[in-house]
């Protein structure tokens, strides 16, 4: 899942609550959270998987802003996202 533009992601934890990032490698990325060594949050509650993805062409401030917007959503609609990713492309992407 690398590629050379960026990635915002939700990841499922084990306490059943999402953390959401943005990186430039999603699977390096995803092995320091699993690791610990990816966020304070993560390193106590472990991540299950990756829940869903997005790639961002326009670069690492749109990623940021997509990041910052995602974060502000409520539980059900993260969930919504999750289910069918191309609903936050029409409302952000």
């Amino acid at each position: 899942m690398s590629c050379s533009g960026y990635w915002v992601y939700i990841l499922l934890c084990e306490n059943n609550t999402y953390y959401t990032g943005y990186t430039n490698n999603l699977e390096k990325r995803y092995l320091c959270h699993v690791d610990g060594t990816g966020s304070k949050y993560t390193r106590s509650f472990k991540p299950v998987k990756i829940a869903q993805a997005w790639e961002i062409h326009e670069g690492k401030r749109k990623a940021m802003q997509v990041e910052r917007y995602i974060k502000k959503l409520s539980r059900s609609d993260k969930d919504k996202i999750i289910t069918e990713p191309k609903l936050l492309d029409l409302q952000v992407i």
